[in-house]
């Protein structure tokens, strides 16, 4: 690292293409929980932003 700075150009990543579908099958199906996680705490915040900023029903104001 103290010689002088080289550019280097990646021209080519051999991959398999199978295993390139495999990848982005893995990660499709990783997507279905993360998904649900989020969707359960954006539940969970705004029922406490529903729950903190209303009035319960029949209160006058």
């Amino acid at each position: 690292m103290n010689g002088p700075a080289q550019k280097v150009t990646v021209t080519d990543i051999r991959i398999p293409f199978f295993r390139l579908v495999f990848v982005f099958v893995k990660m499709a199906l990783a997507m279905i929980p993360a998904a649900l996680i989020i969707a359960a705490i954006g539940f969970l915040v705004s029922a406490a932003g529903v729950a903190l900023f209303t009035r319960p029903l029949g209160v006058p104001l």
